[in-house]
């Protein structure tokens, strides 16, 4: 310009200056300016099923809601990411759109803007004008009442999806989320709460049962094993529809060497190769790798987002913390008052645990208890996100939380309920500390929670699960502490007693001697551990016919115990009990201490009456092993009260199939016998014989003594009768 004239141009306009006179022609071409999905009259989901597995139950609902002539409905599918919500939804799209006469209609909901494009674009196939288009689009009209008006007035039924709506508040705050009397909507969600979805019918969705997982499996890998292998992978992967697709569509489309379900279990559990989260997401279709809804490693973390951008952080914190546990049941107690750290204040844990649920990343489960219940791929995805230098403080957190839930020094018979499902978690929390290399502070923790929970789960009763415990737990832990660490030989003890329990007497007695050795060796003579494993070494000495020897390790523990803790200690009344019971086996009839050491039975009572109370069951056990061995010695009649009255404190005490209670009535039964009372002989013998039979199999040794003891009883009383 040259001062002479001044011009401003707005949009597409020009401006020319031109000195003399010009004739300018332009011609404008527009393109309409399209920014919505290319159909919404096809669903946009990734892989779908060959066959959609169980759902048998919603999917009948679903299609009630798509018969002619119903309307004004609206259901919210919600779950877990990865656990089929958009394959439900997909499935009745179908149905709808085939056997039921309907305009489907499929929007996808992840974002602000691609819900409001999809909606439009609804409003369009069912008539919006492209005025009333460019309207909404620009502001000048309120959208969602345009294509409600629409979908309200529309010729034909229909059903609209809502897929992957979870972020509640774009649908319901701005208003699209509506019901028609022409037709039906249904949502795919994340979001649980009910409070989002005013006036829907909520249908969770869950995991597959495990027949239908494998099935899944067999859907898309039919050749690579038997349906028992399907049912172990399925199992494995959590029965998880994701996991179970792409684990499927992996070993479908292998071309090289192709693995068999077998072979993908034994990666899955650890063997050379991907850790199992990177395996899993190999699965993944050509295409599908950018998105995340379709990756294991990553479907998650938009959940996480979403909460972060409600001002929930700390609940990816607690989901990290969940992932040192295992997927089974967790009793909510562990959280109850605790205070997880910097990162998630004691006072925040609520608000981060209803966000968890609210996203459907946890659940709450009752197994007797109140518990979470979060899946085992979604806690492996998680924990193998966590940065390295945050490992170590969650997995001391972890420890330090179940040793506040697991007794210190557990009683004698039942446990409290939330014990027993502690099991998976504390083994899980120790096989994250050794993977994760953590400090050998931490592991010991780690350790130290098994223990505990073996402890408490021997002095239940069931020896079968204290092996399992006590084994995985030495297997895992040596790894990083050592053999000779000293919770690595209090777990082998533990090995060792549940053997003896489990009538393995010789494996018993191989371990611990061997643990006898290895304490003396490295912990000294003197050490607890040492007089432990002496007192240990002696019960499969003694059952095995070496109740000298048995005595002598015995006599050995109560002298170590006596000089290191006194006599009165409960680890000396322990060993001291112990001695008395070894006066009773018949190979010490000749043996010059027999007379001794029954001699000091009354007092041994004394001492434990005096200590812990006469119905104690410490009283009751020293009461116990000194009829035992009074009746044995001859003096049956002298045995016979302290017999008595041990069966009415243990039956105060434990259940009736306890083996303590057993023990009382199988001493109860000898003494009877020997002083010829043949009928409550017999039929204390006849309880004992159905117990052990019941509870320890009709091989383990105690059942064939209890079983020759009835027979005995019954052959005297007819001979003598």
């Amino acid at each position: 310009m040259n001062g002479r004239n001044d011009a401003r141009a707005d949009g597409m306009g020009r401006v020319y200056q031109a000195s003399g006179d010009q004739h300018i022609v332009e011609h404008h071409h527009h393109a309409r300016d399209w920014s919505g999905p290319d159909s919404v009259r096809r669903p946009t989901v990734g892989r779908a099923p060959v066959a959609l597995r169980d759902r048998v139950e919603v999917m009948d609902r679903l299609r009630a809601a798509v018969e002619p002539g119903v309307g004004n409905r609206l259901y919210v599918l919600h779950g877990l990411g990865g656990c089929g919500k958009t394959a439900i939804a997909h499935a009745l799209f179908r149905h709808a759109t085939g056997e039921a006469g309907r305009v489907g209609l499929w929007v996808n909901a992840s974002d602000s803007a691609s819900l409001r494009a999809g909606m439009l674009a609804v409003a369009a196939d069912r008539g919006a004008t492209d005025g009333e288009l460019i309207g909404a689009r620009g502001g000048l009209r309120p959208a969602a009442d345009l294509v409600w008006k629409y979908l309200d007035h529309s010729d034909e039924p229909w059903l609209l999806v809502v897929d992957n709506a979870d972020d509640a508040t774009i649908l319901r705050d701005d208003g699209w989320l509506r019901t028609s009397p022409t037709g039906t909507v249904i949502v795919t969600s994340r979001q649980a709460a009910a409070y989002w979805w005013p006036g829907a019918d909520l249908l969770h969705v869950g995991v597959l049962p495990l027949d239908d997982a494998a099935l899944v499996l067999r859907d898309l890998a039919p050749d690579a094993g038997t349906v028992e292998d399907a049912a172990e992978v399925a199992d494995r992967l959590g029965r998880l529809p994701l996991a179970l697709t792409l684990a499927g569509g992996f070993l479908a489309h292998q071309v090289i060497d192709p693995w068999t379900l077998a072979d993908y279990r034994r990666r899955l559990d650890g063997e050379a190769g991907p850790d199992p989260i990177e395996l899993i997401d190999q699965g993944a279709a050509v295409g599908d790798g950018g998105d995340s809804r379709h990756l294991t490693s990553r479907t998650w973390q938009l959940s996480l987002d979403a909460l972060d951008a409600q001002g929930l952080a700390e609940t990816s914190h607690l989901l990290r913390l969940l992932a040192c546990w295992a997927s089974d049941p967790l009793p909510l107690m562990l959280l109850s008052g605790a205070e997880l750290g910097p990162d998630l204040a004691g006072f925040r844990v609520e608000s981060a645990l209803r966000g968890l649920l609210d996203h459907s990343l946890t659940e709450l489960v009752s197994s007797g208890v109140r518990c979470l219940r979060t899946h085992g791929v979604l806690l492996d995805s998680v924990a193998r996100s966590i940065p390295a230098d945050q490992r170590e403080s969650l997995a001391a957190t972890a420890a330090r939380l179940l040793l506040a839930a697991l007794p210190q020094v557990p009683e004698r018979g039942v446990q409290e309920p939330h014990v027993n499902l502690l099991a998976p978690h504390v083994i899980a929390l120790l096989r994250r500390t050794v993977v994760w290399e953590a400090g050998q502070a931490t592991v010991e923790a780690a350790a130290n929670c098994v223990l505990r929970l073996v402890i408490a789960v021997h002095r239940s009763g069931d020896y079968a699960s204290t092996l399992i415990l006590a084994s995985k737990a030495v297997e895992l832990a040596t790894q990083r502490l050592g053999a000779d660490n000293v919770t690595i030989l209090r777990l082998r003890q533990r090995v060792g007693r549940a053997l003896f329990r489990l009538g393995r007497f010789e494996e018993s007695e191989a371990l611990h001697r061997n643990l006898l050795e290895e304490c003396e060796r490295t912990l000294g003579p003197d050490s607890p551990e040492t007089l432990e494993s002496c007192l240990r070494l002696a019960s499969p000495l003694a059952n095995l016919g070496y109740a000298q020897d048995s005595v002598s390790l015995i006599q050995r523990a109560v002298a170590g115990r006596n000089q290191v803790f006194g006599r009165i200690h409960p680890l000396t009344l322990i060993a001291r009990k112990y001695l008395l019971e070894m006066a009773g086996f018949p190979e010490m009839a000749a043996a010059p201490e027999r007379g001794e050491i029954i001699a000091a039975g009354p007092s041994l009572i004394a001492d434990c009456r005096r200590e812990f109370g006469e119905s104690h069951p410490f009283t009751l056990g020293a009461e116990l092993n000194y009829a035992f061995a009074l009746s044995q010695a001859g003096q049956s009649d002298e045995a016979l009260p302290y017999a008595r009255r041990v069966i009415v404190g243990y039956e105060q005490h434990y259940s009736s199939d306890y083996p303590l209670t057993l023990s009382a009535r199988t001493t109860l039964s000898r003494i009877l016998g020997e002083l010829g009372q043949y009928e409550e002989a017999i039929s204390q013998a006849e309880v004992v014989a159905e117990e052990r039979a019941r509870t320890l199999g009709p091989t383990h040794p105690w059942t064939h003594i209890a079983a020759e003891l009835l027979e005995r009883h019954r052959s005297r009383r007819n001979t003598d009768g």
